[in-house]
């Protein structure tokens, strides 16, 4: 059977559209605050517009069939060409006139990885900045969206545990429907962006800082429009708390938000992953802050103001920040957490690994797979015991299949692969040992900072051009879940059946 093209096509300029749209919003800002690139910006939105329609149009006939094959065309391609049209407007507007560089930022902002290449973000101008904060904020939609109604579809993904559990309307689905599930689930996300932006507003940000962070914040992103990024507000503490509230959040599945919101608080705290989430958030908060209290020097690891309040406090509220950071994979930074302890930077490295909840905007392995791997290696001991019996991985008091165990543990193999194929080509261009495994975790965990030469107070900026592309299609194949990209590499997927 051949790949219904004109469905993918008139995907992919519905998403133009989309795309397009966004960045006239862009141009709005950067004529609000007269930064002189609004033309540039309406131009790269009028441009994307226009093909978008035009594909649109052309594929007007198509029919209204499509397969899993043509949904892993459509999600792969959909964020390539994203990125793809999503560099016009820092190429128009001359904030990076080199394509690659300009590609990895793009790439950076969808996959909500949050890794930049600009060394001084603050003379950006601010229709630029709010376009490339935009990117994450899109991307995170794109993530809920792929995540709760694409990808189970597919039968791979995170979220393929949740609906297997799910087979019927009355069971925990928001919604039978998937375009209802969706609607609800942007709903809570673009609440929270408000309720986030109103907060920072109040605590001392001013209104475009507040935006922006509030972007990246729900998306699980990491840029900022500061060079210090976070820890440009060390002297305000009640900012930094409420991104660290709004990084929890995030990195939550926004489906238990939805129950929260419905009042069915029961489910939440029944839930085997999100236990498993907010008791590894506290372990390694403690953890992190002991270290910090004991063994730091606020006064070398601070970026921008000095640790202020109590130390106890100060310990408390930058080992949460950065154990949320990076384990919910949004990259901000209050410190430059590599000059804590040589303990604390492989700790950081190893968290790099975890990832938030299943059906977030997280990035990483994710807890849920975790949370699986763990508990059937514990049942190995059991079945070594007693080979004959029956003895299924639970999950939420219900048996799992040993389908979605084998695909969790296909996944987990194929993302430490990954790793270390990722790390090996970052090698072949020249980068040391710490530099190479600290890039390549960070890109396929869609972090943002990395070790080495690309730690949290450096940048990606010196990169070699082939080794943006490879980080950047590290960040993609990390952020659509590995199969989702890796299969369109294989021969068979393209044999007509």
């Amino acid at each position: 059977m051949k790949l219904n093209y004109k469905i993918i096509f008139h995907f992919l300029g519905l998403l133009l559209l989309f795309n397009g749209g966004f960045m006239l919003v862009s141009t709005l800002i950067s004529y609000v605050y007269k930064d002189g690139v609004t033309f540039p910006l309406f131009l790269a939105g009028i441009s994307t517009l226009l093909l978008g329609v035009s594909l649109m149009y052309a594929t007007r006939d198509h029919k209204k069939i499509m397969d899993k094959r043509e949904g892993y065309v459509v999600v792969t391609f959909g964020w390539l060409i994203m990125a793809l049209s999503g560099c016009l407007p820092y190429v128009f507007t001359g904030a990076i006139p080199d394509f690659t560089s300009a590609f990895l930022e793009t790439m950076s902002g969808y996959t909500t990885t949050g890794a930049t290449i600009l060394n001084d973000i603050e003379i950006i101008p601010k229709g630029v900045l709010f376009w490339r904060s935009m990117t994450h904020w899109i991307g995170g939609m794109g993530i809920i969206v792929l995540a709760i109604a694409i990808l189970p579809l597919l039968g791979i993904g995170g979220m393929q545990l949740f609906a297997a559990e799910a087979p019927g309307p009355n069971a925990d689905k928001l919604h039978p429907r998937i375009t209802d599930t969706a609607k609800r689930l942007w709903l809570i996300y673009f609440g929270y962006t408000v309720a986030e932006t109103i907060l920072l507003k109040v605590a001392g940000m001013n209104l475009f800082d507040a935006m922006n962070h509030a972007m990246s914040t729900l998306s699980t992103g990491g840029f900022s429009t500061k060079n210090a990024s976070v820890a440009y507000w060390n002297d305000q503490p009640v900012i930094q708390y409420i991104i660290i509230l709004f990084m929890f959040l995030a990195g939550t599945n926004f489906v238990l938000s939805y129950f929260a919101f419905k009042g069915k608080v029961q489910k939440i705290l029944k839930d085997d992953e999100f236990k498993l989430y907010l008791s590894f958030i506290v372990i390694f908060t403690i953890i992190a802050s002991t270290i910090i209290y004991f063994k730091a020097d606020p006064t070398i690891s601070s970026i921008a103001h000095p640790m202020v309040w109590g130390e106890a406090e100060s310990a408390l509220r930058h080992g949460m920040f950065q154990v949320l950071s990076v384990v919910t994979t949004t990259g901000f930074i209050t410190a430059d957490y590599t000059l804590w302890s040589p303990f604390l930077v492989v700790f950081f490295f190893g968290l790099m690994f975890l990832g938030g909840s299943a059906g977030s905007t997280s990035g990483g392995v994710k807890v849920v797979r975790h949370l699986i791997l763990i508990r059937n290696g514990f049942l190995e001991f059991k079945r070594a015991l007693h080979p004959n019996a029956i003895l299924p991985v639970r999950y939420n008091s219900r048996a799992v299949s040993g389908d979605i165990v084998f695909n969790i543990l296909a996944f987990f193999i194929l993302y430490m692969l990954s790793f270390i194929v990722g790390s090996l080509v970052f090698s072949m261009f020249g980068l040391d040992f710490m530099s190479s495994i600290g890039i390549a975790a960070s890109s396929l965990g869609n972090v943002g900072p990395a070790f080495g030469d690309f730690g949290p107070v450096n940048n990606y900026a010196a990169l070699p051009a082939l080794g943006k592309w490879w980080a950047a299609f590290l960040m993609l194949i990390g952020r659509l879940e590995l199969f989702t990209v890796l299969i369109l590499l294989t021969p068979f997927f393209w044999r007509n059946r």
